[in-house]
């Protein structure tokens, strides 16, 4: 096997050891970015970073793609003592590798691994080992502004015990691979949603906030019956006053006038741990308050609200935020039977575009205008050629 080593560990800060290749390994060949189909394809390589109780983190490797191989009573397998994370990299209109944002996803990341009853890492020098792993795998960047490099860690117990227990025994991997649109529907096509309070994804007190794969395997039975009923996605409700938090696998976002003529942006606050800290979510309201065109608020919002809205004619846009998808513009609410629709024919989707188009300039280096939060969020995000090269 070709194997690479990165730092000695990741519970002290070390210095990166260059790459060296053992043994030449055949590339599998590019698939074609204007066809690529969401996480069906995937680089030449992997990172793998085991833990244990006794020895603290291994010394992490870069190998080739490959199954791994666990203890049948893995705790990941039994209990779901597991969590991962989704990032991306682009390929700028220079040329150069950029990952958008990426210590927001580490320290995300980090949180998530604490409710797991994970153990800690660094996370800065974790993210230099992905950086290490695109470096390798960097001809999988798609030249293209429609397609990326999708990036994603994991951390799974592999106690091989089936007490329920913290488990002694922890691995972290990533994988990448070029992904295209998320959505059949294309990159930005209006979405039609069903909202039903009879299915809850998250509630106060539970573990909503963090990107453990317990929170999206058992919405897939509810996304078919979504479909069933004429619908591509969900929008997830909660309580007896159906607050609206998220809607599929990404955050929401409500654009409207409010009843004293004033516009104003609106997303589901964070502080009910009912909804995931969006990397995209934080970015468009960055964004929208840099612009100050218009009211930006964090605050619940009920059913009732939204429908009085719709039926007053003050909802201008909806539309989903996610890594994955970017942004993505809501078509219609079905409702207890009654389809209710977002006046996008009437309004357009300009804001969506907008946020669209401001936010993967930033992202391939191609803003037509500079602004201030422009700089700020190149800032946070990381060229790789730089990085790894010393630069800042």
């Amino acid at each position: 096997n070709r194997i690479t080593v990165c730092p000695t560990l990741l519970s002290v800060r070390l210095s990166l050891c260059p790459l060296v290749p053992l043994v030449p390994l055949r590339p599998q060949p590019k698939p074609d970015p204007s066809s690529l189909v969401f996480g069906k394809h995937f680089s030449d390589h992997m990172l793998v970073i085991n833990w244990s109780e006794a020895e603290g983190w291994d010394r992490p490797q870069i190998k080739p793609f490959q199954n791994l191989s666990l203890h049948p009573a893995s705790s990941a397998l039994h209990y779901s003592i597991e969590l991962f994370e989704g990032m991306k990299a682009f390929r700028g209109a220079d040329n150069h590798i950029r990952l958008f944002r990426p210590m927001l996803n580490m320290e995300r990341m980090h949180r998530s691994a604490t409710r797991s009853s994970l153990p800690s890492f660094d996370k800065s020098e974790l993210l230099q080992c992905i950086k290490k792993l695109v470096e390798l795998d960097q001809d999988w960047v798609p030249f293209s502004q429609s397609a990326s490099l999708y990036i994603r860690p994991t951390f799974i117990g592999t106690e091989p015990s089936l007490g329920v227990s913290r488990p002694s025994k922890a691995m972290i991997f990533v994988i990448v691979g070029p992904v295209g649109p998320y959505f059949a529907t294309g990159s930005f096509n209006p979405v039609s949603l069903l909202a039903d309070p009879a299915f809850v994804r998250a509630w106060k007190g539970g573990v909503g906030a963090y990107k453990m794969g317990g929170n999206y395997g058992p919405t897939i039975a509810v996304q078919s019956e979504a479909v069933k009923r004429g619908c591509q996605q969900v929008l997830w409700l909660y309580g007896p006053e159906e607050e609206i938090t998220e809607v599929g696998t990404m955050n929401l976002f409500i654009y409207w006038t409010k009843p004293n003529g004033e516009k104003e942006l609106l997303t589901p606050p964070l502080e009910d741990g009912l909804i995931l800290p969006g990397v995209t979510r934080q970015s468009l309201l960055d964004l929208a308050r840099s612009w100050g065109e218009f009211t930006v608020t964090e605050r619940t919002l009920g059913m009732k609200e939204m429908l009085s809205a719709l039926e007053s004619g003050r909802v201008l846009e909806v539309f989903g935020a996610g890594t994955a998808c970017v942004v993505c513009p809501v078509g219609s609410l079905l409702y207890k039977g009654q389809t209710f629709q977002i006046p996008i024919e009437k309004n357009g989707t300009k804001l969506a575009e907008r946020f669209y188009k401001e936010l993967t300039d930033i992202q391939v280096k191609t803003p037509t205008r500079v602004t201030l939060q422009h700089v700020r969020l190149r800032l946070e995000s990381h060229d790789l050629e730089s990085d790894l090269s010393g630069g800042t």
